[in-house]
This record gives structure tokens, C-alpha cells and sequence, in this order.
């Protein structure tokens, strides 16, 4: 029985990528913001920018297979810095460090670090080539379409909001996001970011004063 061929470099990257643009997609503080025109900027593009933003946090798959076929031939070579993969605690600030500079939002809650702990996961399951959990976050996205993260203002509270998804199919379909295709991840250029969703569950954010 012969086994199945090991997963290319270029293919657990592209997957990993998928994830983060996924996880983003899926996270409720992002949504709101995104519908909620927060930014100063689309916040569709932003969206997809920050997917960007937080995958070259990671050192991309192709470079670590160069580096492993390069360590091969020189058994002491050393590991550059830039091949490190980041600490948790630094995917969850390059999060809350986007969306206070670009949604002018604090997240109050712990989605933050629930998602950059899914991302991380995520990153270690595609570096063994298993992209089961990535795929359930596909169909997870595409069975979200026609829902909407509603704010609700606490009664006592004068910035922590609580928000959920709105399941209704009624007329405001057009501002849907499109679900038949997987999210897009924009490579984040130097400049201005620019990243893209929909999604389901509670939270609770903060909007900065401007």
C-alpha cells in the first residue's frame, strides 16, 4: 500500500494563509467593525490586509524547507532569526494593535487571544501537513452567509458592548458578504494595511473615543 506523498511547502503555506484569512473572517469584533465602516479606510481591504499583516508574523514554509535542505549539506549552519515562529502573546498584540490603529476599536473581551491560540494551532496542524481543522474552518464560513453580528449596548455601560449573530434572511441581503469562495489574503505592503468576512457567537468590544 503505497503512502501518500507529504504535502508540499507551497501548499502548507497556502493553507495556513487560507486559516488566518478564515479565522479573521470568522472573529465577531472584526466583523462588526468591518460592517460598522469603522475604519478610515475600506474595511473590507483592511481586513484583507490584516490577514496579511499577521502571516508574516510567521516565517513562510517555503523558506523553512530551504533552510532544512540547506542544514543538510551544512550541518552547522544557524538558524536565522527571521525562521523563529512568534510567541502566542504576539499574534494576539499584532491583533489588538490592529484593531485599535485601523478600527479605532479595544477589544475588551478574550476573543483576541482565542483567536491568535486558533491561528497558532492552526499553524502547527498545516506544519504537519494536516489541514482537517482548516477545512472545517471553511465550511464553517460558508455556512454563515445571510448572518450578521449584531451590537447591543449593555444598559449600564458606557462603552462595553455585547454583540451575536443576527440569523434572519430578510432584506438586507445585499450587505451579505459573498460566500462562495474562500477569503482572499492580501500581502501586507509597507504602507497602509488593506484585508475581508461574516460570523456567529458573543463578545464584547469596546469602540475608542476618537
Amino acid at each position: 500500500m503505497a503512502s501518500q506523498a507529504e504535502p508540499s511547502p507551497e501548499t502548507r503555506q497556502e493553507n495556513f494563509e487560507q486559516s488566518v484569512a478564515l479565522s479573521l473572517h470568522l472573529w465577531p469584533a472584526l466583523t462588526l467593525a468591518v460592517q460598522n465602516n469603522w475604519s478610515d479606510n475600506s474595511g473590507e481591504d483592511v481586513r484583507d490586509w490584516f490577514a496579511g499583516a499577521v502571516v508574516e508574523l510567521f516565517p513562510s514554509f517555503v523558506d523553512l524547507a530551504k533552510f532544512s535542505a540547506h542544514l543538510a549539506q551544512n550541518k552547522g549552519a544557524k538558524r536565522p532569526a527571521e525562521l523563529d515562529e512568534p510567541y502566542l502573546e504576539d499574534v494576539e498584540s499584532r491583533l489588538l494593535q490592529i484593531m485599535a490603529d485601523e478600527f479605532n476599536v479595544d477589544v475588551d473581551d478574550d476573543s483576541s487571544f482565542e483567536v491568535a491560540e486558533q491561528i497558532v494551532k492552526l499553524r502547527a496542524s498545516c506544519m504537519k501537513g494536516q489541514f482537517e481543522d482548516v477545512d472545517k474552518l471553511r465550511e464553517k464560513w460558508a455556512s454563515g452567509k445571510g448572518k450578521k453580528v449584531v451590537m447591543k449596548q449593555a444598559p449600564d455601560q458606557d462603552q462595553d458592548t455585547d454583540w451575536e449573530d443576527d440569523d434572519d434572511d430578510e432584506e438586507d441581503d445585499d450587505d451579505d458578504v459573498e460566500m462562495n469562495e474562500a477569503p482572499a489574503l492580501v500581502s501586507a505592503p509597507k504602507e497602509k494595511p488593506q484585508p475581508e468576512v461574516d460570523e456567529d457567537g458573543f463578545t464584547t468590544v469596546s469602540r475608542k473615543k476618537r
